[in-house]
């Protein structure tokens, strides 16, 4: 594949999934904490901020009008905060005002630079007969800096009571469902983001780590990893339905949040088998076929799917043979009418794959 063949971001055909009715039983309750004590909190890793957020975006202006609205007691919008397993509070919503907070009080806007300088906070962009333009937190007269200080933030603390991530299918994504729902951030997160966050563990590593390979990328036809991970839920997909057919109950997406969940070590001997596995299929698929899984010009998951699964449980099958069985299965009838539409249906799937096994491996 040619650098002019690759893309930036991974182009899928459209595919149908049903949505998954969740029941939650969580806890909601509110609480004021004082910008202190939030500061202090990051500080001590009581609050977090998921790996999967977007870094901190705001500009200094709109950090110091933050800043200002609180010293001038104006109302702030509240956080959303998710209180994990170990009782620490993940941030959904407000990263970036809680951070703005926090540089404050250090005395510098945002992280170092590559050179590991940091710039010194000064409120800037305020009205121009504001007394607090130029000021830095140490700067303020004491009673500012106490006011400051002691101004709180609301807080919806949720936690999840029922049904139980690691005892119930629905339950595994019952989480996800919360983080999907109240992240109400400027760019909405895809499903695998919000995997990476809720599913934490050695497998969203590992994901990542079999993602990179350069056949896969080249498969996918991309130059570097989808910046909103549908690469890797791909990866996710196959490793959920490896020597695993009968095990596939629909939506596919509540079977990759309840998969993700049950392999977060990555410590079965499947995935260990995976693992072995993906690297010699997807550098035999790379060889073998070009531009594959694309009958319709783009890249189809159910062909995609079909083939890859049959190439990493019949590691016997030749570069020839996986030519001719390429070009044999995107001319059957059978399998053709099972690669569109409801393609995560439990039959379709199970029909689909069936089929190309016949084809790939007769």
């Amino acid at each position: 594949m040619t650098d002019s063949d690759y893309n930036e971001d991974l182009e899928l055909e459209d595919e149908q999934d049903d949505i998954p009715y969740v029941e939650y039983d969580i806890s909601v309750s509110p609480s004021d904490l004082s910008l202190e004590l939030l500061a202090n909190k990051i500080d001590n890793a009581d609050i977090i901020i998921p790996f999967y957020q977007r870094k901190y975006v705001w500009k200094i202006e709109q950090a110091s009008k933050l800043i200002e609205s609180f010293l001038m007691g104006l109302p702030v919008p509240q956080l959303f905060f998710y209180v994990n397993s170990e009782d620490q509070l993940e941030v959904i919503d407000g990263q970036q005002r809680l951070m703005s907070v926090k540089y404050f009080f250090d005395g510098y806007f945002g992280e170092e630079d590559k050179k590991g300088r940091r710039q010194i906070f000064k409120l800037k962009g305020l009205a121009e007969r504001s007394e607090y333009n130029g000021k830095t937190f140490e700067k303020l007269s004491k009673r500012d800096q106490r006011k400051l200080r002691n101004s709180t933030l609301r807080a919806i603390n949720i936690k999840q009571l029922a049904p139980h991530a690691k005892r119930d299918r629905e339950g595994a994504d019952c989480v996800f469902h919360i983080f999907e729902r109240l992240n109400t951030g400027g760019t909405l997160l895809r499903p695998q983001e919000i995997r990476n966050a809720v599913y934490r563990g050695k497998v969203v590593d590992k994901l990542q780590e079999l993602n990179a390979s350069s056949n896969w990328q080249s498969i996918l036809g991309l130059s570097k990893p989808d910046k909103s991970q549908k690469d890797v839920e791909l990866v996710l997909r196959l490793f959920s339905l490896f020597e695993n057919l009968s095990g596939y109950e629909k939506p596919m997406l509540r079977h990759l949040n309840a998969f993700m969940e049950q392999h977060r070590k990555f410590d079965s001997e499947t995935a260990a088998k995976f693992e072995s596995r993906f690297g010699p299929a997807t550098e035999l698929v790379d060889s073998a076929l070009t531009k594959p899984f694309r009958p319709r010009g783009v890249l189809n998951t159910a062909v995609l799917e079909a083939v890859m699964l049959t190439v990493l449980e019949k590691p016997e099958i030749t570069v020839k043979k996986l030519q001719q069985g390429y070009k044999k299965l995107l001319e059957n009838d059978d399998f053709l009418q099972y690669i569109s539409g409801g393609t995560t249906d439990t039959s379709v799937l199970q029909k689909r794959n069936s089929i190309a096994r016949e084809v790939m491996d007769g």
